[in-house]
């Protein structure tokens, strides 16, 4: 039976060419992600999220699924994870950031859905 080995001993002995494939992939998956993706990222659970946010795990979950709702409502998840909501316009000659939204107050009430019309403040 093979002995087993940390992941930090395998690393090392792979080629530089295979590990820099390797760091190339994991920076496009850490670059692109979707909200859960994220949260689990972030070793957080739905639960303790929505624990933060005051608001159901079954609405944490149904926020992880919107694919359209508030720049407010989507600050407030990414803020509730630790981090900051950035907005960038990207064009071939470069990106800029949207600086408009952060004027956008957190809301005094807790996270809503109303049918059809995706996620409230």
């Amino acid at each position: 039976m093979a002995k087993a080995r940390n992941f930090a001993e395998l690393r090392d002995q792979l080629p530089a060419a295979s590990l820099a494939r390797v760091e190339a992939r994991v920076k496009v998956a850490l670059h692109d992600m979707a909200l859960d993706e994220l949260r689990a990222a972030r070793e957080l659970t739905q639960e303790r999220l929505a624990e933060t946010l005051g608001i159901k795990q079954a609405t944490v979950s149904k926020i992880e699924r919107q694919s359209d709702m508030y720049v407010s409502t989507l600050a407030r998840f990414i803020e509730a994870m630790g981090g900051t909501l950035e907005i960038r316009a990207c064009f071939p000659e470069g990106s800029v950031r949207i600086t408009q939204f952060r004027e956008v107050q957190p809301p005094k009430r807790r996270i809503t859905l109303r049918s059809g019309s995706g996620f409230l403040p």
